[in-house]
């Protein structure tokens, strides 16, 4: 992740923004302009971490917002503090030496960054582990905080798992009322096949049987099974791979997040199972700020 990319930096400026960082009338109040200091970020729960990359990103975008700053920012991290690796209680993610405003000032920024993507990485990794062992990978799907997508998917990466697509332009997924609209299955394949971008994949969702065998029969690429109890789902998955051992297999809906059922249906063959729970359901990441 480049965390001074343009798109990042915009992302974590508007946070700034939003909170007023450069106008925190506590710290203007109370803290000398010129008394520097250091603190510590600590883990306070186990996880996953990701984000670390952030803390000097939103120090460096504070200069950049209020040029009156006295000193420049020093982050410290061990070498074997990096987003992707598992963190226990009590573990140092960094230590900050600042002018003592600006890091008050930040301090809530930089900690809901962490807290948000560390929890995503958190809950992935442990729906990778559970599904350890089959082929299956775990996929993000695009419900994410709006403005956050590309934060939120980044901390789907750091916990082992993987991103579906970014955003509508990344490729064909034919859903329910895609085909509704369209005439039917037959007919809004031969539509895609017909206007597609000569890159763009096409996957289609379908619901039973006899969904899936006509969206066999019209050459689709990828199958969605789609709220699918996991004997059918099986079935699904020996009819593709008996007919169509090239066509790949997504189970999504009504999985949930318990490990013995997303190790069901890894168990059925599925090459990829997506959950939408990674992000719009990941617990916060407990972290904290200490002066030293």
């Amino acid at each position: 992740m480049d965390w001074h990319s343009r798109r990042i930096t915009a992302i974590l400026e508007q946070a700034l923004l939003e909170d007023k960082a450069t106008s925190d009338a506590t710290s203007r109040a109370c803290i000398d302009p010129h008394l520097r200091a250091t603190a510590t970020i600590l883990a306070k729960q186990d996880c996953v971490l990701a984000g670390v990359g952030a803390i000097g990103a939103i120090l460096d975008i504070y200069e950049r917002l209020d040029p009156h700053v006295i000193g420049h920012p020093e982050v410290i991290s061990h070498g074997e503090i990096f987003d992707g690796v598992r963190l226990h209680k009590g573990q140092a993610i960094a230590v900050i030496r600042h002018n003592a405003r600006v890091l008050l000032s930040c301090e809530r920024v930089i900690l809901n960054v962490l807290q948000r993507l560390s929890g995503i990485a958190t809950l992935t990794r442990k729906f990778v582990d559970s599904i350890h062992g089959t082929q299956a990978r775990i996929l993000d799907t695009r419900k994410t905080v709006p403005g956050l997508r590309v934060l939120d998917k980044y901390a789907v990466r750091c916990g082992g798992g993987h991103n579906h697509r970014l955003d509508l332009s990344d490729g064909v997924l034919i859903k329910n009322n895609h085909i509704a609209l369209a005439g039917g299955v037959a007919a809004v394949l031969q539509k895609a096949f017909q206007n597609r971008r000569e890159e763009q994949p096409i996957e289609i969702e379908v619901r039973n049987l006899a969904e899936l065998d006509e969206a066999l029969t019209n050459g689709a690429e990828r199958v969605l099974l789609d709220n699918m109890p996991v004997d059918l789902m099986r079935s699904a998955v020996e009819v593709i791979r008996r007919t169509s051992p090239k066509v790949l297999v997504e189970a999504s809906g009504s999985i949930g997040t318990n490990p013995a059922k997303l190790a069901a249906v890894a168990a059925t063959g599925a090459d990829f199972i997506s959950l939408g729970a990674i992000t719009h359901s990941a617990p916060q990441f407990d972290v904290s700020l200490e002066f030293d």
